[in-house]
Parts: C-alpha cells; structure tokens; sequence
C-alpha cells in the first residue's frame, strides 16, 4: 500500500512541473495571438491602402481615356507616316499640343483599344474634346481627315492647274508638267486637257497627288460625256461627243441662268444646222489666250485665231473650258424653238433676249446697252 502510495505520490510530483510548463507557455501563446492580430490589422490596412491606390488609378485612368486631350487648337492635325512608331506618334501629339496622360497609360489604352501596332498613316482631326480612347480608335480604323477640292463649272485648264497648285494638303507632281506631258501621266497622250475633268467636289486625303486628283476628275467627265451622248436627242448637227464637249464648254461660259442652258443651246444647234457662225464672244476670249485683259475690242472679233467663231464657220477645235453635267445634258438635248440669236438684258440679271432675226437682235443690243449704262451710273452714285 505504501508503495502503491509511494508510486502515486511519485507520479504526482512528476506531473506537478508539466503543469508548471504549461503555465509558463501561456504568455508565449498570448504573444503570438496578439501579434497575429496585429499582423491581420496591419494587412487590413495594406488591402485598404492598396484598393484606395487601385481605385484611384483606374479613376485617373479613367479620367485620362475617357476625358478630352487637353491644349488642342482648332483645327490642329497630326500626320502619322508610313513607319512611325508609337512613341513616334506620341512625340508629335505632344507637338501638337497635347497635355496630361502618361505614355505608360497611353500604351495601355492603346492595347486595351486594339490600336497596338496597328495605327494607320495619314492625317487625324485634333479637335477639341477629342478623347485619347477616340483618337487611337481613329488611327486604328484609318478615319482620317477627307478634304475636298472643288472643280467649277466654267474654268479652264489654266484655271484649275493654278488651284490645284495652291492645296498645300496635295503632294505636286504636275507643276513641272506641260499639257501634254499632263496628258501623258494620265494616260491620254494626244488629247487636248481643256473640257476633260468633270466640275465636282473631289474627296482627297493628304498625301494624295494633284494627279490623283486630276485622274479621277477625266475619269467623271468621260462617264458623264459618255452617258449625255448616249441619250442624246436625234438629229443633232454633231458628228462626235467631242463635239458635243466642245458644245457644252460654249454654252457654259455663255450661261449665267441655269434654266437657259437649253435655249442657249438650241440657238447654236440651229446656227449650226443652217451653216450660220456660232459668233460667240467666249471663244474669241479663249482664243485670245492671256493677252485677254478683261475688254473685249472690236479688231478681237476681227482677228481670226482658230477659235474665233466670227471668222471660222463650227465649232472651234476644242472645248473652251470645263462644262458641268448640266451644260452636256443642253447639248446634248437643245431646246427646241426658231430664236437665232440672244443678248443679255443688261440690268445685272444675266438674263438673256432670244430673238429670231438680225432686226431684233438689234434692238435687243440697243436695250441691252441702255440698261448696262444706266445700272453702271446707278452704282457709280
């Protein structure tokens, strides 16, 4: 029993000091607990931090994609060229006057856009309130600015070079070019350029050439001579449609009200028909060449030129300016009626007095100068 007692006490003071272990282990544990917590603290305020960055960073990013380019001018452009890299194209923006935006976020938006590596050249519209998402969006889809070049009904061919050589958008490869050389470059050696570009606004981009242009302006017009001809109306005294070209050039430059295109037409048709010179002033001009001052003498309509129409019986050898598709429908399709002659009414209008003799003509010239002197001393008061 004593030694049964004795095992026990034994045991006893041998769990005694385990117990006595376990109590020196607690503040350990505490220690570890606290400072766990302290770490879970201090991660909860990292994650907040680091959300409240990324918040604040897709905010500016936000800002940045979707806002406008700040520092643009109206009208300002920038020009990517064949080759240019990314950081190329961001250099000339900041030319260009562009603010804000990091080329970091630059280059990101322009991945997320799909405009990586895949910009376009030509010219792009700086506009205010343009918005970087919009403009790499522009360059990746290649909208790119379109200009317009206007040719007008009634120019001729000195004319329209001249304008064309002011567009400064247009890259000149004529101006070293005589007529015929210009003629040669698009593919019609031989043929006379005057009459041959169809009157209409022209889309361009920079970087197109003035031939570009040139060429798609004969192409119109030899679609649109093409189509006149065919509809004309029977038993036209034209043998060709260059000569109904070259009709359509006269009553272009003899026309100043549209609706008289027609009866201007049928007056020359009929001349024509009876053998009768057309003795149409515009030709004579045409003729004339830059020795034209704006007067128009009488020893002019004397001088024979292979386009004066007082001293040469038909048309002249070629168009005298550029007629629109209005002039070779009136050609083509003459109003009918017995009027020989016409005068402009002279108070300004352009109006016209279709009459069918010399007798009349004549008088219709004696009104036509009594309106003209009286309007000229009306605003010279």
């Amino acid at each position: 029993m004593a030694k049964r007692n004795a095992r026990k006490g034994g045991r006893q003071e041998a769990r005694t000091p385990r117990r006595r272990v376990r109590r020196r282990a607690q503040p350990a544990r505490a220690w570890r607990r606290d400072a766990g917590r302290g770490l879970a603290r201090v991660l909860l305020v990292l994650v907040l931090l680091a959300g409240a960055v990324a918040w604040w960073a897709a905010g500016r990013y936000q800002r940045f994609a979707d806002g406008p380019i700040e520092g643009l001018a109206p009208g300002s452009s920038l020009v990517l060229e064949r080759g240019d890299s990314f950081a190329t194209m961001l250099r000339k923006l900041r030319e260009a006057g562009a603010e804000g935006g990091h080329d970091t976020e630059w280059r990101v938006l322009a991945r997320q856009t799909g405009a990586a590596g895949r910009l376009q050249a030509g010219e792009y519209a700086l506009e205010p309130g343009l918005t970087p998402r919009g403009l790499l969006e522009r360059m990746r889809d290649g909208k790119v600015v379109r200009r317009r070049f206007t040719i007008v009904e009634g120019w001729n061919i000195r004319t329209l070079r001249a304008a064309l050589a002011r567009v400064e958008a247009l890259r000149h490869e004529t101006g070293d070019m005589d007529d015929a050389a210009l003629m040669r470059a698009l593919g019609h050696p031989g043929q006379h350029p005057e009459g041959r570009f169809l009157p209409e606004t022209y889309d361009y981009v920079r970087g197109d050439s003035d031939l570009d242009v040139l060429r798609r302006a004969h192409a119109a017009m030899e679609r649109a001579l093409d189509a006149a001809w065919e509809a004309r109306a029977p038993d036209l005294p034209l043998q060709s449609k260059d000569e109904a070209l070259v009709l359509a050039s006269i009553v272009e430059k003899e026309t100043g009200i549209a609706e008289e295109r027609d009866a201007i037409a049928g007056v020359f048709v009929r001349r024509l028909r009876i053998g009768m010179r057309l003795q149409t002033d515009p030709t004579v001009i045409y003729g004339l060449g830059e020795r034209y001052d704006g007067n128009l003498r009488k020893v002019d309509l004397l001088t024979d030129t292979p386009y004066n129409t007082y001293t040469r019986d038909g048309l002249p050898p070629t168009p005298i300016a550029m007629p629109g598709k209005a002039a070779l429908h009136a050609a083509t399709h003459p109003a009918a009626g017995d009027a020989l002659y016409f005068v402009a009414i002279g108070d300004g209008s352009g109006r016209h007095v279709f009459t069918r003799s010399l007798s009349e003509h004549q008088l219709a010239v004696r009104e036509y100068l009594r309106n003209y002197r009286a309007r000229r001393k009306a605003e010279a008061r």
